[in-house]
């Protein structure tokens, strides 16, 4: 018997040969595909009579298909022609590269069309028009829509091999299911905001009778995954609060000492996160705070601070890091800043191990996570980047008899109202202010035209002592692209991998044989082992190397102060929170610094460069890249649920607002949601699912 649960490959009606395709939109059951909701709608005029329509116009007609037949055009196209009559006339109807048609449709077929009437030698035409079979019973029965043509018809995100036709036809075939599904917004909850139920809501978005319809479908289930992130949110919490952490004293006189040890000032901004920490920490609760600060704003010191606190009241500190370049340079600077505080630092990587004995503070990538290196004593734990790592990875490092603090920091600059609904378990400090000596790096976007000046440009500061990093464009490879919820095969990974080591090696090639063979020119891709990478990064920053040819790998933390430029190669490939980053590993020096976007195509720039030339700092280029395209690309690939439609929800504030205060109601209700057990079946659902990653 088929289900929502049924495997799509064995539903009837599926092709064996689609499977993969539905399974790279993360179609893998039923249920996948009647939540695989349209991403945007077309609208087509109502039906009417032939004699009535006129060239230039969208129509929509029925009839009855008179002749069909396939010929190919004098250029060699093939071309589908067929007539069509109701009762008030006739209309010739063409369809350019698609064969099959006078194969599936016959003479006496009743059809209706929807498209574009052109005017040329043989009189009025439809050029390519959508058209769905009717049946004759209905032929004569007017209709404002339909699934493929007339009203609003639902566009689905596609992939190679599935149209947004062929979705349309199998939704539409399975959707009678949805009527079995339990709502799972109570019935109050419903009434409160006004929301249709689940089932009336599924149809609604797939086949919307007008545009009302659809946004009322939509915010129904935008409402629906924003409440259950916050109940997520807030079970978080309250897990949280059920646990005993050590209590950490806020030794102010200590923290005295280390902010007068400091070779420079601390903003505002940093004092105000350290003071939120130091009273965390003191409680005997477990701390799980978020700092979040812009590139170059000095989280790392407010790591430090913390981390002296708990090694002073005899506890250990793991500080996990995302890449191993990354963990070697926090070693290194923890070490440089705590040295007159007599705490020992260790490192552990993959490739890499520098512990002597029992240090107060281990440093290190995911090979913190192995069992065998669960610290005894563990106090606080920091993860630097935390949106790269997973729940299940997190909480791999609080295995602890006692709870330990919990300290995430981003550089990723995220709006509060979408930092509030992603981390609502977690409380917020924001570092938005920048060190007083940093100077603005000037960013431009270089078209060709300008590119031989702007490496005279480069060579000038090479001259006079600078460095420059440059960053070769993220390959796309022309292949069907894995979707976020499948994972890319190894195949896939390598193919990708070699793409982009073979554009740093061309780009190495081009740098060091025709544009700079008088530099000294180094290079670093995925492909090298570690012990090579650091021995590339560490020629850089020990300035055996003026130029640094890479991928994305220097994206976040790498810190050399006499890198001046960062030279950005098919800038329009990657995403605005990624070019901050970018632009962010050069300014940390006393010189003037650049950034230059090279985009890798000719025409106008597109507004997201024009926005990172424009932004002051990392959280107005988060609000301009909020406006153009949504919060995604802040994001990258996670997971919410529906994610199209969560990310939706995020931008509005009121919204949010209003959601948080109805997980509240809930949870106070029901702490446990007994009351709800729809809803708190889907809530489990989600957290098995969701990740961070």
């Amino acid at each position: 018997m088929i289900s929502l649960d049924t495997p799509i490959g064995a539903a009837p009606k599926i092709s064996k040969r689609i499977i993969p395709a539905l399974k790279r939109l993360g179609i893998a059951t039923i249920r996948d595909l009647l939540f695989h909701f349209p991403s945007r709608y077309e609208e087509f005029p109502d039906e009417q009579a032939i004699a009535d329509v006129a060239a230039g116009e969208r129509a929509t007609i029925a009839g009855v298909i008179q002749k069909i037949a396939e010929r190919r055009t004098a250029k060699g196209l093939r071309m589908t022609e067929a007539t069509i009559r109701d009762e008030s006339g006739a209309i010739n109807v063409i369809w350019f590269n698609q064969s099959f048609l006078a194969r599936t449709l016959a003479i006496g077929d009743h059809l209706r069309l929807s498209g574009k009437v052109s005017r040329g030698l043989r009189g009025l035409s439809l050029q390519n028009p959508s058209y769905e079979k009717i049946p004759s019973s209905k032929f004569q029965i007017p209709s404002s829509h339909g699934i493929h043509t007339g009203g609003l018809v639902a566009i689905y995100p596609e992939t190679e091999g599935i149209t947004s036709r062929w979705l349309r036809f199998l939704i539409k075939t399975y959707l009678p299911l949805g009527s079995s599904l339990p709502d799972p917004l109570p019935p109050e909850t419903r009434s409160r905001y006004d929301l249709p139920e689940i089932k009336e809501a599924l149809s609604r978005i797939h086949f919307p009778e007008s545009r009302q319809q659809a946004a009322d479908a939509e915010h129904r289930f935008i409402f629906e995954e924003l409440l259950l992130m916050q109940l997520r949110a807030l079970r978080e919490r309250s897990r949280i609060k059920q646990r005993v952490a050590p209590a950490i004293p806020f030794a102010i006189e200590l923290i005295k000492s280390f902010v007068v040890s400091l070779p420079f000032k601390l903003t505002d901004a940093q004092r105000r996160a350290i003071w939120e920490i130091g009273r965390d920490l003191a409680r005997s609760q477990p701390m799980n705070r978020l700092l979040e600060g812009d590139v170059g704003s000095g989280k790392t010191v407010v790591a430090a601070a913390a981390a002296l606190l708990a090694v002073r009241a005899g506890f250990r500190v793991a500080y996990m890091a995302p890449t191993e370049i990354l963990a070697r340079q926090h070693y290194a600077t923890f070490g440089k800043i705590l040295a007159p505080f007599h705490v020992s630092v260790g490192l552990r990587t993959g490739s890499e191990k520098k512990v002597a004995g029992s240090p107060n503070i281990l440093i290190g990538t995911h090979a913190l996570l192995q069992k065998n290196a669960v610290m005894e004593n563990l106090g606080l734990a920091i993860i630097d980047e935390q949106h790269r790592f997973g729940v299940a990875q997190r909480a791999a490092l609080l295995r602890q008899k006692n709870a330990p603090h919990f300290l995430s920091m981003t550089a990723t600059p995220i709006p509060r109202t979408l930092a509030l609904t992603i981390y609502g378990d977690l409380d917020l400090s924001l570092l938005d202010e920048m060190p007083a000596n940093r100077k603005p790096v000037i960013t431009k976007i270089i078209s060709p035209e300008k590119r031989s000046e702007a490496y005279r440009f480069i060579r000038d500061q090479v001259r006079a002592g600078q460095q420059v990093f440059v960053i070769c464009p993220r390959i796309e490879i022309t292949e069907k692209k894995p979707n976020a919820k499948i994972q890319p095969s190894r195949a896939y990974q390598q193919k990708l991998l070699l793409s982009e080591v073979k554009t740093v090696t061309d780009e190495y090639k081009k740098l060091s044989e025709f544009i700079f063979p008088d530099l000294r020119i180094a290079m670093l891709h995925g492909r090298m082992k570690p012990k090579e990478k650091s021995a590339a990064m560490r020629q850089f920053s020990d300035r055996g190397a003026d130029i640094l040819v890479s991928t994305s790998v220097v994206e976040v933390g790498v810190d050399i102060p006499n890198a001046t430029i960062m030279m950005v190669e098919g800038a329009e490939r990657f995403g605005l929170a990624q070019l901050h980053q970018f632009r962010g590993r050069v300014g940390r020096g006393a010189a003037q610094s650049y950034c230059f976007l090279f985009p890798t195509e000719d025409g106008p720039v597109s507004r997201r460069l024009r926005a990172v030339v424009d932004a002051k700092n990392g959280f107005e280029l988060a609000e301009k890249d909020m406006a153009i395209r949504g919060p995604g690309d802040l994001l990258g690939d996670r997971q919410w649920g529906e994610p199209g439609l969560i990310l939706k929800g995020i931008t509005d504030a009121k919204l949010v607002r209003e959601v948080r205060e109805e997980a509240v109601a809930l949870a106070t209700q029901s702490p446990d949601l007994a009351q709800y057990p729809a809803l708190a079946s889907r809530l489990v659902a989600l957290e098995r699912t969701l990740h961070l990653e």
